[in-house]
């Protein structure tokens, strides 16, 4: 019996990425960095432009290993930005590295970046219960407020769309439709 999806129908990568990841709570901070940088990639392209160059994005830059992209230097953009296995956008490519150095401080204030994200939504997924793509939003007050505080603390690629969208993937809202079996299994477990 085929599961029903509410999206993730177009090809395998898609298919994976909706069963298997996308809307189920993380808490892993090596996770959570991957996907603020995956969305902030993003803007301006499809998802699915950077979910086939996922596996570039992860030999580029050192399989997201924050504490390494920290200490990148002007020789590494030189070199990302020749890297075909991703999106070669200077502004990008230095946000990451901007990016991990603020994470670093992050997770030195709370102990985690886990601990410092999930208290927006007092950790525990939201589950909007959508039964419709028109009632899902492109950003909430919480993702505003997210924006704001990240931007205040210097990171870049984090407008509140694109924290969003990061809320989405790492299951802090829960957009699933509710005619979608991860709907149902997210909203059992968590």
């Amino acid at each position: 019996m085929e599961r029903k999806r509410c999206w993730g129908d177009e090809n395998d990568l898609s298919r994976a990425y909706h069963d298997n990841e996308w809307g189920v709570p993380a808490h892993d901070d090596k996770e959570l960095f991957e996907f603020i940088i995956l969305e902030g990639a993003q803007a301006g392209l499809s998802w699915m432009t950077i979910l086939k160059r996922r596996e570039g994005y992860r030999r580029a830059f050192a399989n997201f290993d924050f504490r390494k992209i920290a200490k990148f230097e002007q020789k590494d953009v030189k070199r990302l930005i020749k890297d075909e296995g991703i999106i070669r956008n200077k502004l990008k490519i230095e946000s990451t590295i901007l990016n991990a150095k603020v994470f670093l401080k992050i997770r030195e204030e709370f102990g985690s970046f886990d601990k410092y994200i999930w208290r927006f939504v007092d950790n525990k997924p939201i589950n909007n219960n959508v039964k419709s793509w028109k009632e899902v939003p492109s950003q909430t007050e919480i993702s505003d407020k997210i924006s704001k505080d990240l931007k205040k603390r210097g990171m870049k690629f984090v407008g509140s769309t694109i924290i969003y969208a990061f809320m989405q993937a790492v299951g802090m809202v829960n957009d699933h439709r509710v005619d979608c079996f991860k709907h149902k299994e997210i909203v059992s477990k968590y």
